[in-house]
């Protein structure tokens, strides 16, 4: 248990708790020069009424993180569908994904009530992101985003943003945010939510007063629910179907997979190129064509307003196809 964790004190940062907070992470080495650290110290200061000697003291305690930058030059999904999917397709995180939904069948029942997002989809999540909460990442988040947010990285005030968020929540949960782990870009908890998207759309579904997500089952399920429900997704709608094409005019339909976009085409337009699609969805159905280069060869496959959806929490067509793979054979061992 952190510091902050047995001195029971409310979690706001205009309390000596909030100050407490900052003054408990341990020395460390300064990551950047004298000005840009003061100057995001006062910034974070006035928004947030904390002493900037104070901020300035946390950013002293975060320590350099190399494997940092070394791993957001080269992420996962820069692999090809054939490296990607045994990453994460694998017998045994299926086998977890069973275990822990009968632990928490309870609270999976009542998060898809509540946001229309199937348990297996939850699962999925969880399974790809910490393995069902057990692999937090190795990183401690405050180097992470001290390391990328004072660096020469092109998105470094993003991640300066990151830390302030970061901070403001290990100080609502009274959290010594030198103790939680996380990825390399600086996600963490269950569903490893960046810091921002933590304030934004983690919800308290244990009805504890807090937003717990390295801890809490409830909020860490609904959270993932919630923040799908909020980009976009429809409860009972498809996510992707692996389809097959005759002649060459589907090609030009091709989207990018780097960086999915909303579907910009329809069930309707895929046929007339070529696509075979079930009869059950309509012409009108908002659908995109993507290509991936798997083990046995390219596969085509129709996406959906679903399957985008999975793209807003890691903007990968990769990551998508990993968890709508998963969630699948998931549903099928729990016989859904």
């Amino acid at each position: 248990m952190s510091v902050l964790q047995n001195m029971n004190c409310p979690p706001l940062l205009r309390t000596a708790c909030g100050i407490c907070l900052l003054i408990a992470v341990s020395a460390g080495a300064a990551l950047a020069g004298e000005d840009e650290r003061s100057q995001f110290a006062r910034e974070v200061a006035e928004r947030h009424d904390i002493d900037k000697a104070l901020i300035r003291e946390a950013l002293d305690a975060a320590e350099h993180d190399p494997r940092v930058l070394e791993r957001i030059a080269s992420p996962a999904e820069a692999l090809s569908w054939a490296e990607y999917r045994p990453i994460f397709l694998t017998e045994s995180r299926v086998e977890a994904a069973v275990e822990y939904a009968d632990r928490n069948a309870t609270i999976l029942e009542a998060v898809e009530d509540r946001y229309g997002v199937p348990a297996e989809v939850l699962l999925a999540i969880l399974g790809v992101e910490s393995y069902y909460g057990t692999r937090a990442g190795d990183h401690r988040v405050l180097d992470a985003l001290t390391t990328l947010g004072f660096s020469d990285h092109p998105r470094a005030g993003f991640f300066r943003n990151e830390l302030e968020s970061f901070l403001v929540i290990a100080a609502e949960n009274n959290w010594n945010p030198a103790d939680l782990k996380g990825s390399y870009a600086g996600a963490f908890g269950k569903p490893q939510f960046i810091p921002s998207s933590y304030r934004a759309y983690a919800v308290d579904f244990s009805g504890d007063g807090r937003r717990d997500l390295v801890n809490s089952p409830e909020d860490a399920l609904a959270s993932a629910a919630h923040y799908l429900a909020e980009h976009g997704w429809q409860e009972g709608g498809p996510i992707a179907l692996r389809v097959s094409g005759s002649g060459d005019a589907w090609q030009e339909l091709l989207a990018n997979t780097g960086r999915p976009v909303a579907p910009r085409d329809s069930v309707g337009k895929l046929r007339e190129h070529g696509i075979e699609l079930p009869s059950p969805l309509s012409d009108e159905q908002p659908a995109t064509l993507i290509q991936l280069d798997g083990a046995a060869g390219n596969e085509l496959w129709a996406t959906f307003e679903n399957f985008y959806a999975l793209t807003r929490y890691n903007h990968s067509a990769l990551y998508a196809m990993a968890v709508h793979q998963l969630a699948a054979e998931i549903a099928e061992e729990l016989g859904e």
